[in-house]
């Protein structure tokens, strides 16, 4: 747990709380993996309900609620990592929690996240485009830094539908119909996390709340802009996942058209083959050709003839 209280003049830190908030200038509280009773310390000197608590420790969907004395913003960030019990890369999010009051934000996550850490050492080296401004623009580029981490995450996603787009055409392996499904699951997990982000932005942006100064509002109008562009984004990377995986079932079917086209030949030249042999094969007494000397070579002779002969036939039909 770390506190910052500051104003266009400087920086001061604080180890009270109490001492932090009363503090002249804009105080910041930011807490990553913290004990239940440093939460509860948090939540007792501004005001901040156990539920709310609750929803950042319990990865609920984000979302903003207004409250009389702060605003509460639950956004995730998202990254592609490693799952735990295999190599595929899959969308991994944590949860942050903003908490904005009238001269107070609090930052609430269960791990140290970069898109909060690269806000504090801006304020850390007196950074005089968030020093000269309240809470509310501290919490827009927090949330600033997480919009554009999904946007390196859309671009890792976009590179891997390329791959799959050019490894789709003709390919038959259930490799590529992996790869596929991991793609869509990818999507759908980063819109999960885009669809509500962009509506608790929204309410940020329509300055429902007294805690958003109104010069301010653009900003967190520009970060909701952003989220609509990304949610249009997923939703056009779905559709080409999907054309991928019509192709790729289609090229699979078409293989197997050939496959069957094959197999049908090969038993209608064996079909008149099978005849002669069954003819020949009855062991009747009377059959005056099976006395000739040359009667076993004259029915293999005839019998490749057949073959050769429809084998032209197909070809010349363009069936082969």
């Amino acid at each position: 747990m770390q506190s910052h209280v500051f104003d266009s003049s400087g920086v001061n830190d604080h180890e009270d709380l109490t001492e932090a908030k009363e503090a002249n200038g804009t105080t910041w509280i930011r807490v990553s993996d913290a004990t239940d009773e440093e939460l509860q310390q948090v939540a007792g000197t501004f005001g901040i309900h156990e539920l709310e608590l609750d929803d950042v420790r319990n990865d609920v969907r984000p979302k903003t609620e207004i409250f009389p004395e702060h605003v509460f913003t639950l956004v995730k960030t998202a990254v592609l990592r490693a799952g735990d019990t295999t190599f595929e890369e899959e969308v991994r999010s944590e949860t942050v929690g903003i908490f904005i009051g009238e001269d107070w934000v609090v930052t609430l996550s269960l791990t140290t996240l970069r898109a909060v850490g690269k806000v504090w050492n801006a304020v850390t080296r007196e950074d005089q485009r968030i020093l000269s401004r309240g809470p509310d623009f501290t919490a827009y580029r927090i949330l600033d830094n997480v919009t554009n981490d999904y946007f390196d995450l859309i671009d890792e996603v976009e590179d891997d539908i390329e791959a799959v787009e050019e490894e789709v055409v003709g390919a038959t392996g259930i490799e590529t119909l992996e790869d596929i499904n991991s793609l869509r699951r990818e999507l759908l997990s980063v819109r999960r996390v885009l669809w509500p982000s962009r509506d608790a932005v929204g309410v940020l942006a329509r300055g429902d709340d007294n805690v958003i100064e109104e010069r301010h509002e653009k900003y967190f109008r520009d970060v909701y802009d952003q989220l609509v562009q990304l949610v249009e984004l997923i939703e056009t990377y779905r559709d080409l996942v999907t054309g991928a995986r019509d192709i790729y079932l289609n090229s699979i079917s078409m293989n197997m058209n050939e496959v069957m086209k094959t197999l049908t030949v090969v038993a209608t030249i064996i079909l008149p083959l099978t005849f002669v042999v069954g003819i020949y094969g009855m062991n009747f007494s009377v059959m005056p050709e099976l006395g000739w000397e040359y009667a076993y070579h004259a029915v293999m002779l005839g019998m490749v003839g057949i073959a050769a002969i429809m084998l032209l036939y197909f070809r010349e039909e363009s069936w082969l």
